[in-house]
């Protein structure tokens, strides 16, 4: 997953005047030592919070769900955050539209997987095979018409103590991916990058396009910027490629005890103990609801031109700090908020925001929800699955 969503928030038509939740409880400035931490127990999903979204997206998708009919498609990073949700949405358009799709997906353990989401266990037209993305053996006598390629280190460790491991897993795994695109048969690849390419966006750029040239900072943004170029280089011909650059997400299955700010918040609130914010509060970021991202992803693979990239996410913009509060607001708690630094008066906040004008205007893709719904939904999913 995008290690630069940890910094991430949105919300729809968001006041902060107006937030009843800067009224709540206390957001004070001072130091917190972390407690540590549990490890967070997986059961089965009870009530599917998910099942009800996907009703309320599928229209979107209506108008080219039928290029799936009878299709197969290979699917690598399909045990991660958004492999799950990739897959949530495809077992829906299969009951939904008797489309008779296959998926095969990659997994370096699949046993594992179907241990933790058990909700995927015997679902038709759901298979997986083990293998890491840099040498995995394809499988034997098949031929696939689709290829998403979602599979990507995105450890904030493996990107502090190696990089160089973290730039292989991702250059390394898309040139294994390509040479079994090209003998796959596949004709069309949907390549998942990152908003990390566009490096620092400029404090003065409201929402960073796609044509904007910037200079990823990180080994995980380099490794994503040289993939989408192998994608590009290998479709000459052959296949066609549309990119997806995904900025920052909330939703059931994001991990609440990694390094994603919202997910951190949210657990903080159901355990009921202070929200820490480690920056100013003042870093203006956005989010797109995960079942939105389901649904623009398959899109994009669809109808996606090819040879373009598509920015994916949210424009609504808010602060750390409000987010924190309004994390707390849809959680109904009262925890305290500890903002560790200072703001500096002068200096303009820190933004990573998308324009997604781009998908806007070519496929119609807008967010269903605000950001608040997206957390009540979030935090009703994992209390479900009795997380704490």
């Amino acid at each position: 997953m995008d290690e630069a969503a940890e910094r991430a928030v949105s919300f729809t038509g968001y006041d902060r005047s107006k937030d009843r939740s800067l009224s709540k409880g206390k957001v004070r400035q001072r130091s917190f030592r972390n407690g540590s931490s549990r490890r967070l127990p997986r059961i089965p999903m009870r009530g599917s919070v998910i099942e009800e979204h996907m009703g309320n997206i599928f229209p979107a998708l209506a108008g080219s769900v039928s290029l799936l009919k009878c299709q197969h498609v290979f699917l690598t990073g399909g045990t991660g955050f958004f492999g799950k949700w990739l897959l949530q949405l495809f077992v829906h358009l299969r009951k939904s539209c008797n489309l008779n799709i296959t998926v095969t997906a990659l997994s370096r353990d699949p046993k594992r997987f179907l241990d933790s989401c058990p909700e995927f266990i015997g679902q038709p037209g759901l298979n997986f095979i083990a293998g890491n993305v840099r040498s995995f053996t394809p499988p034997t006598g098949r031929t696939f018409d689709f290829v998403i390629h979602g599979a990507t280190a995105a450890s904030a460790k493996l990107e502090q103590e190696d990089p160089e491991e973290m730039y292989s897993v991702i250059t390394e795994g898309t040139r294994h991916l390509l040479e079994f695109v090209t003998r796959c048969g596949a004709r069309r690849l949907l390549y998942i990058s990152s908003g990390a390419v566009y490096g620092m966006q400029p404090p003065t750029l409201s929402h960073v396009p796609e044509t904007y040239e910037g200079v990823p900072q990180t080994a995980y943004g380099r490794g994503k910027k040289v993939s989408e170029q192998l994608c590009l280089d290998a479709s000459t011909g052959s296949f066609e490629c549309v990119i997806a650059r995904p900025f920052a997400f909330v939703g059931p299955y994001l991990p609440l005890d990694a390094h994603f700010a919202i997910g951190n918040f949210i657990r903080d609130c159901l355990e009921n103990r202070p929200i820490v914010i480690r920056g100013d509060g003042t870093p203006l970021r956005s989010y797109l609801y995960a079942a939105d991202l389901a649904e623009w992803l398959w899109t994009l693979l669809l109808r996606g031109e090819h040879g373009r990239a598509y920015n994916v996410g949210s424009e609504d913009v808010i602060s750390i700090r409000d987010l924190a509060c309004l994390v707390r607001e849809c959680a109904g708690t009262q925890n305290e908020i500890l903002i560790q630094q200072q703001a500096q008066e002068g200096v303009l906040p820190a933004r990573y925001v998308p324009s997604v004008a781009r998908a806007r205007h070519a496929f119609g893709l807008t967010p269903h929800g605000s950001l608040a719904d997206a957390i009540h939904q979030t935090v009703a999913w994992h209390r479900s699955r009795g997380t704490v």
